[in-house]
Parts: structure tokens; C-alpha cells; sequence
């Protein structure tokens, strides 16, 4: 390689450096000390905030647990009714008339192997916060709050505990009366087998109460984080609305500050998610004059590690009636990217198949309609995630193979055109200009392009680009072991913790994957690196490269283990085989004129030419 292809190949790992740091995971926090769903969700001093909305009707949220100027409050005991599907067991309470707690029966805690699998709370992801959510706000004329988050509602249920399966329902019903015949109320409808559920409300008689024309649905306590790693997961937890056939998201800022959005119009849903589930609240018939507002901040806890919260407001405009009856879908569950597109409510654009630099354009096809497809497919007939990754490298590879094909000639070219710029750097050690001119001449004399190992290695990375986002957000390999002792192809395969952290790095863990990935790539350094002024990148890049991957999720670094040593094997391959590559001159009638290389040697004349007259012109002076 010469100084332009090194400087190219620095500029492509300085970029792509940054990108892996910016989002990279933080190191894990000290777990508390005991395990068990109430500790992991409920401590006081890591509760969300409540939804309140102020006398103007705006949508605020509040540290305070309830309104001071509150029309009602909670003072009967609380009424309890589980309802068990196929997918879900759920608990509705009458606080409020709202869902209390969210368990997903196919997706299992990170800590579910400290408990007996009986114990169905403990080893069961739960998402909705304890006190309960899906709450209905509004200001009476008077200026006064009514939420119902604070009150009792009354069902005529006569059952504590509903199981459904399949194509069956249940439907539950709660009212709250402000007054005689002045009522609101919720009715929630549950799928044997679905995700997703039906809510109405209904507003009766409250023509004369409302005021600002509108009500708000509100999810106002987030989502509950479940993962190991807090610091992963809130990198990928926001809030955001479909509104304008595109989603827009808001992100919890690092300085504690809120970051919100309103909207006025037509909005299709708003939704909340951690880094595999979501919920999603849609209305049956948005309407243009309605609206949305979301917003959400950062916490950091001692003991919990970064927490970020997200509450999401529903606009509904009040029409003025004795009767107003809205419905609503309301998904709870898992960001798979076939079930959320089968809703046919958009909410597949939940799924994050990352961006970089601005190209979110190119990256989300790329995942969306190839990678995604292909890796659902594999594991259709491949059972282990372990080794639909290999299959799935192995295919990357094969489709890639000729552009590193490419590369790899051209570097092997750049190899064997070493020796003669080494003869021209001693014949004008001097002349620094005069070797960059001479340089030239060699490129364009032999037909080497010094770009053209670069160029395939570009037109790859939004490939590769695309991999990274996907391995680091399918919920297809959560909790899915390979082998040995790599148990969780979604978070790192870590053989032991240190007891200090390692100065700068902040490394506290020593991973399997991680070296054996830094000694594939010190491999390909060596093969492909032949300048000696550049030997300090063959020990510097795979040390770093191990440095960073570290915290990543292990099934993205089997990947990468996998494709590098695929490429060393391509790359032996080229370097044995006898495929013609030699340098032999061009004739000179059928050398590109103009092209890059002659641009470069122009530039490099021209340049002399300025210094030249520069230095005469300073010597009459």
C-alpha cells in the first residue's frame, strides 16, 4: 500500500470506529443484590412520572403522585381479575380501570434460571409498570382535573380469573360515575391469541363537563426495562407517533433534561419501547382533529443502572354529544417485525434497523427486504441461532465475494508494485515530490488504481452496517444459547469479570469472542499490510477492535468472527492461487488520459509548480 490507500483504509476505521463507539454499550452497573419481580420494578425511588394535564388543557408530566386540584381520589380496596391467554397473563385492576401488570408467557427474564421454572412471576417478562396504565385525562369547565388514574371503578365481572385460547374473547368492562348518569367507561377485549387488544371508551353525558373539546388516552408510566444490561437497553428505548406516513421518534437526553413533541392532526399511533418490546396504542379512526403529545427523560440509579421513561398522550376530539364511544388497538408485545406488519397499522416502523450517518435510506431496505428475510428463513429449517449466524455469514460472504474479490486483486497488485516504489523512495529520498510524481507514473504505467481496494471495501459497509443494527435488535436470538459457554447469542458471552476496570476502556469483563476475533483480524492485517511503516496498524487496530466488541451481543461477533475467517481464507486462496496477476506494463496508447491517476499526477505537478513560483517570488523580495 501506498500513503493515499493507507490514509483511505485510516479514514474507513477512524469513521467506522466512531460509529461502533457512539453505540456502543456503557459497562453494566452492579446488579442488586436479590432478584425478584418487585425489586426489579417497583422501588419508590425509581417510579415514573404520572400523567397530569394542566388547566389549559396542555398535556404536563409531573413528579407528583396525584393533582393537588384532583376532583377525585382512590379510597375503596383494590379489585384484582387475571385473564390468561395462549400469549399473555395480565392483570386488570380497578384503580383506575387500567392494566395493572403485562406478563409475556413465550419470553423469559434474563434472571428466570435463579428461580424454579413454576414460578411463573419470576421467570416471566412483565412490562407494565405495577401501579397500572392507560388512563383517561380531561378538564372540566371549571378548570378542574379529572384523571382517572386516581379513582375507583366499579365492573360487574363476576370472576377474579378469565383463560382464553385460541379464536376466543373476553370482554371486561369498568365505569367510573362522576356524577348520576355522568359516567366514564372502559371496556377491554382479549384475544386467545393475540398481542393486541380492543378498548372502548365511552363518555356518557359528560357534554356539559369537558371542556377544550378534547380528551386525552394516556400511557403515561413507559414501558418496564427488562434486560441485564440497563445501559444497552435504554440505547435502544424511545417514544415516538405516526403521524404523515413517517414515524417520529423523541430520545431521553444524557443531561436529565425532557424531551418532547406535540403534534396536532392526524396520528395514527404512539407507542413506547424498550429494546424488544413495545407497546403501541392506535385509534380505530384517527382523526384530523386530533393530535398527540410524547416525552420522556433519563435517570441513572445506583442500583438499577440507566432507566429512561416515556409517556405517550392520545388527542381525542370531544364531540359535544350526551354519547361518545372511541376505540382503540392497544399492542403489547414483543417488536418482531412480521407480527407488527400483519397489524397492517404501520407499526412495522417500530422496528429498528439502524442508520449511519443519515443513510437510514439505505440501510432499512437492505435489512427490511434481504437480511431480515434470509435470517427468518434460515432458522426455518436450523434450529440453533448459533449456527444459522455461521450459515448466514457463509451466504453474506458468497454474495459479497466479488467485490472482496476485488479488493483483494487490487491489494495484491499494490503488493507486488511495493518493491519498485521502494527503489524510487531511495533513488529520491530528497525529493519528496519528486517520488509522489515518479509514484504516479508507476500507478499509470501498470494500471493500478491505489483506491481500488478501497472502493469494494465502501460499497460493502452498508451491508455490513445493516448486519450490526439487525444482530443488535432481533428479538429472534434473545436468550438463544449456541454452545459451551455462549448461553445468550443477544448480550455478551462473558468467560469471567475482573474486579477493577481496565483504565480508559472501562472494561470490567473478558469475553470469548472478542479475541478470537481480534487475533482473526491481526491475521488479515498480516497478509494484507506488507508496507513496514505500516506495521503499527497490524498490532493497533485488532487491539482496539477486540477493546470495543467486548460488550457487544455475542451473536454479532460470531458473526463477525465468522466472516473474517471466511475472508482469510478467501484471501490465502488469491494469494496461492495462480490467477495472472502480475504487473505488466500498459502500452501507452491505451492508458486512461484524465483519469485519476493522471488527475493525481497533474494535481502532484501542479503543486511543485506553485511551490516553485512561491520560492522565486520570495527570493526578489
Amino acid at each position: 500500500m501506498d500513503k493515499q490507500t493507507t490514509a483511505a483504509f485510516i479514514l474507513i476505521g477512524i469513521i467506522l470506529v466512531v460509529w461502533l463507539y457512539i453505540n456502543a454499550p456503557e459497562p453494566q452497573p452492579q446488579l442488586p443484590q436479590s432478584v425478584n419481580d418487585s425489586t426489579m420494578v417497583n422501588k419508590e425511588s425509581d417510579k415514573p412520572a404520572d400523567t397530569v394535564i394542566d388547566k389549559s388543557g396542555e398535556n404536563r408530566f409531573s413528579e407528583t403522585e396525584n393533582a393537588s386540584d384532583s376532583l377525585f381520589s382512590s379510597s375503596e380496596e383494590e379489585n384484582v381479575i387475571t385473564i390468561e391467554t395462549d400469549l399473555v397473563k395480565l392483570e386488570l385492576t380497578s384503580k383506575g380501570g387500567r392494566i395493572r401488570k403485562y406478563y409475556l408467557k413465550e419470553f423469559e427474564t434474563w434472571y428466570h434460571r435463579k428461580f424454579d421454572e413454576s414460578d411463573f412471576y419470576n421467570t416471566h417478562v412483565q412490562l407494565v409498570n405495577g401501579k397500572g396504565d392507560l388512563n383517561v385525562v380531561f378538564v372540566t369547565k371549571d378548570g378542574k382535573l379529572v384523571n382517572t388514574a386516581n379513582v375507583d371503578f366499579k365492573t360487574e365481572a363476576d370472576n377474579f380469573y378469565y383463560k382464553i385460547s385460541g379464536d376466543e374473547t373476553v370482554s371486561l368492562s369498568y365505569e367510573f360515575a362522576l356524577a348520576e348518569n355522568q359516567k366514564v367507561k372502559k371496556t377491554f377485549t382479549f384475544h386467545g391469541n393475540n398481542y393486541a387488544s380492543d378498548v372502548d371508551v365511552e363518555l356518557v353525558n359528560l357534554n356539559n363537563i369537558i371542556s377544550s373539546y378534547r380528551y386525552d388516552l394516556v400511557w403515561s408510566n413507559g414501558i418496564n426495562f427488562v434486560e441485564e444490561i440497563s445501559t444497552d437497553e435504554a440505547t435502544y428505548s424511545n417514544a415516538s407517533a405516526y403521524t404523515g406516513e413517517e414515524q417520529v421518534i423523541i430520545d431521553a437526553a444524557d443531561d436529565g433534561e425532557i424531551e418532547k413533541k406535540d403534534f396536532n392532526g392526524k396520528v395514527d399511533w404512539v407507542g413506547v419501547r424498550n429494546k424488544y418490546f413495545a407497546v403501541i396504542i392506535s385509534p380505530e379512526n384517527p382523526s384530523e382533529d386530533g393530535g398527540a403529545y410524547i416525552e420522556g427523560y433519563k435517570k441513572p440509579s445506583a442500583k438499577l443502572g440507566i432507566r429512561e421513561y416515556y409517556s405517550t398522550s392520545l388527542k381525542i376530539p370531544f364531540e359535544d354529544k350526551n354519547y361518545q364511544k372511541n376505540s382503540f388497538n392497544l399492542y403489547i408485545g414483543p417488536i418482531e417485525y412480521d407480527l407488527l406488519k400483519s397489524y397492517e397499522r404501520n407499526y412495522e416502523a417500530l422496528f429498528d434497523f439502524g442508520s449511519f450517518f443519515g443513510l437510514k435510506f439505505i440501510i432499512r431496505p437492505i435489512s427490511e427486504y434481504i437480511l431480515l428475510p434470509l435470517f427468518i428463513f434460515l432458522h426455518s429449517f436450523i434450529p440453533n441461532y448459533g449456527l444459522v449466524i455461521i450459515v448466514f455469514s457463509i451466504i453474506i460472504k458468497f454474495a459479497l465475494y466479488p467485490l472482496t474479490k476485488q479488493s483483494m486483486k487490487s491489494m495484491k497488485k499494490m503488493q507486488l508494485l511495493q518493491p519498485k516504489i521502494k527503489e524510487l523512495k531511495e533513488q529520491f529520498k530528497d525529493d519528496a515530490q519528486k517520488v509522489q510524481k515518479e509514484t504516479m507514473k508507476l500507478y499509470s504505467t501498470y494500471g493500478v488504481n491505489p483506491a481500488g481496494g478501497c472502493l469494494p471495501m465502501l460499497l460493502q459497509m452498508p451491508i455490513l452496517i445493516a448486519l450490526w443494527s439487525l444482530f443488535n435488535v432481533t428479538i429472534e436470538i434473545r436468550h438463544e444459547p449456541f454452545l459451551w459457554w455462549i448461553t445468550n447469542l443477544s448480550s455478551p458471552d462473558v468467560l469471567f469479570r475482573l474486579p477493577f476496570k481496565i483504565p480508559i476502556l472501562g472494561l470490567d469483563v473478558i469475553t470469548g469472542l472478542a479475541p478470537l476475533l481480534g487475533i482473526t483480524m491481526f491475521i488479515q492485517q498480516k497478509m494484507t499490510v506488507k508496507d513496514p511503516s505500516q506495521k503499527a496498524l497490524v498490532y493497533i487496530m485488532p487491539i482496539m477492535f477486540t477493546a470495543m466488541f467486548m460488550g457487544f451481543p455475542s451473536g454479532l461477533n460470531l458473526y463477525y468472527f465468522m466472516f473474517n475467517l471466511l475472508s482469510i481464507i478467501q484471501q490465502q486462496y488469491i494469494n496461492k492461487k495462480k490467477d495472472g496477476t502480475e504487473l505488466v506494463p500498459i502500452p501507452q496508447s491505451q492508458r486512461k488520459k484524465g483519469g485519476f491517476m493522471q488527475r493525481m499526477m497533474d494535481a502532484a505537478e501542479q503543486q511543485k509548480k506553485t511551490q516553485q513560483s512561491g520560492s522565486k517570488n520570495k527570493r526578489k523580495f
